[in-house]
């Protein structure tokens, strides 16, 4: 094989994004270009100043910014349905690995509820028919006022994961429960994301 050949692929069995053996996988192997093994600055600069609050990070992946919420003496919890991710986050989170639990977010309710939501790469990796289960699970999750902010992937591109969706449909899709007050480009996307990955927050309206 020559110098700048790129390595093959990994070979993967599982190809149903909503089985957690897909993420099994890729977890065993270490594919996985959605993590950018950091904090990103956008997330820094929305929880500077504010008070530490009931928090979920979802699909949590390696749970880099719930572990660095977790030494900023935040109440968070952090779940992902892979057993092999929950396994990955807690040897890389150390002692704020105890914070990362298996489970559904479908069937999941964090004690104490939580005020904010944190999204990264998780509803992207739904395959698009849960997309109407996940609004009205984050829906149901946060109260008047609790906030859904993070990252979300928009455009055109078919297939995935990671699945894109055009921004009016995450408008449609989270309109009626949330009014969205912030939405900017991601100032580091990865290259997974293809530059299409935007930073915004969505506040849960009064019911």
């Amino acid at each position: 094989m020559s110098a700048d050949k790129a390595p093959a692929p990994p070979s993967f069995n599982t190809r149903d994004a909503a089985d957690p053996a897909f993420w099994d996988e890729r977890f065993e192997q270490n594919f996985t270009p959605w993590d950018m093994q950091g904090v990103p600055e956008e997330f820094q600069q929305f929880i500077s100043g504010r008070s530490p609050c009931p928090t979920l990070v979802p699909g949590c992946g390696n749970g880099w910014e719930a572990g660095w919420l977790f030494e900023r003496g935040w109440p968070v919890i952090a779940i992902d349905f892979s057993p092999q991710a929950v396994a990955s986050a807690r040897r890389a989170l150390g002692p704020a690995g105890a914070i990362v639990r298996e489970a559904d977010f479908f069937a999941f309710t964090p004690e104490p509820a939580c005020e904010l939501i944190y999204e990264r790469a998780f509803l992207c990796a739904l395959p698009p028919p849960l997309r109407e289960s996940y609004a009205e699970r984050v829906a149901a999750l946060l109260p008047p006022g609790g906030l859904l902010a993070g990252y979300f992937f928009l455009g055109d591109k078919r297939g995935g994961p990671p699945f894109a969706m055009p921004a009016s449909e995450l408008d449609a899709l989270l309109g009626p429960a949330f009014e969205r007050i912030e939405d900017r480009p991601s100032a580091a996307p990865l290259p997974v994301f293809e530059g299409q990955e935007r930073w915004q927050v969505w506040r849960r309206r009064a019911d």
